[in-house]
């Protein structure tokens, strides 16, 4: 009997309890969040596995992501000049313009040729004869120069 009266008051109580999921009206969320989770697959749509599948992952990498390119543009700016360094050093060794990128540098600045380093690389690279010309005009400057007498 005791066990009668417990599967009796268990049905009971599993009857009034989906008597109340189904009288409850349905409640439709919002689209704030749906639209803020498209929004960020959209973004996450080409990363791999679960960072384009999961949201609390596609959030997560969104925000690494966003904080390495944040990092990576000012490292690629100290990449380029570096690149640039390299190649006009390289030029003025190779023919014996110069004997050092320093010295060229500073001596392009007395003479008030003011080129940047960018152009200067696509010069040495792409018409050397060019560069050579510029490099004989800051040595005659330097020769004619004032300061050296």
């Amino acid at each position: 009997m005791i066990g009668e009266k417990n599967n009796s008051n268990k049905e009971n109580e599993l009857v009034i309890h989906q008597s109340c999921i189904y009288s409850m009206t349905r409640v439709r969320r919002g689209y704030i969040a749906r639209r803020r989770r498209t929004k960020i697959r959209s973004f996450a749509s080409n990363f791999r596995g679960a960072h384009s599948r999961l949201i609390r992952a596609m959030v997560q990498q969104k925000i690494k992501s966003l904080v390495s390119a944040d990092r990576d543009r000012t490292r690629q700016k100290r990449d380029f000049r570096r690149l640039w360094i390299t190649r006009i050093n390289a030029v003025i060794r190779e023919k014996g313009v110069y004997y050092n990128y320093s010295k060229f540098i500073h001596d392009l600045y007395k003479n008030q040729l003011i080129l940047n380093r960018k152009i200067l690389a696509q010069i040495s690279i792409l018409n050397r004869n060019c560069f050579y010309m510029i490099s004989n005009a800051i040595i005659k400057g330097w020769n004619n120069s004032p300061e050296m007498i």
